[in-house]
């Protein structure tokens, strides 16, 4: 096996080995050269009443439940920093990384999709947590969202091995079942 991006069926196999685990997992999501995620339900708006200061957790965000609306739908108003957890649960072994970005389709409609971009080594190894994913309308009308829609697209790489992986470094959030707040600042 060589290093470099994964195509679909390398990212089958990665998945029949083990290598990589995806729950729930449908076999329609294997897109060319990702694995495709979707919007869980739940969502959380960051609230600030005050500047943030970086150093000081005490000023950090809120996360302030944002509920599905009576259609299932999840709001988000302009100018929103929106928090919503993959439906998926991941695990990256130590030797796959990721690439996560939103769909082109939301970007089309002045939506932005994103997480670090990154999904180091040994993410949610070996039992899956969670991607936190920020979502951002640069619309000046609210735009509802629908969970369970495929909203982002993860690339796998393979890579020579990490020799720490990213479940083992601290204040990480590989374990994540639920989306988190920031743990900047936390050893």
């Amino acid at each position: 096996m060589g290093i470099g991006v994964l195509a679909d069926h390398e990212i089958v196999s990665a998945i029949a080995e083990g290598e990589l685990v995806v729950s729930p997992f449908d076999a329609d999501l294997v897109r060319p050269a990702a694995l495709s995620v979707r919007l869980g339900a739940q969502a959380f708006v960051l609230q600030a009443d005050e500047p943030v200061d970086i150093a000081d957790p005490a000023t950090h965000p809120r996360l302030v439940p944002r509920e599905p609306d009576a259609r299932g739908r999840l709001r988000l108003d302009p100018g929103e920093v929106l928090l919503a957890p993959t439906l998926e649960r991941v695990a990256l072994s130590p030797n796959l990384a990721g690439l996560l970005d939103g769909t082109s389709d939301y970007a089309r409609l002045g939506i932005s999709v994103v997480l670090c971009h990154q999904v180091s080594p040994g993410f949610g190894y070996p039992n899956g947590a969670i991607l936190t994913l920020e979502i951002v309308s640069r619309l000046s009308q609210t735009v509802y969202l629908r969970p369970g829609t495929r909203i982002g697209n993860l690339m796998l790489l393979r890579c020579a091995g990490a020799h720490r992986p990213y479940s083992r470094m601290p204040a990480n959030y590989s374990a994540d079942t639920v989306v988190r707040a920031s743990r900047l600042g936390a050893s």
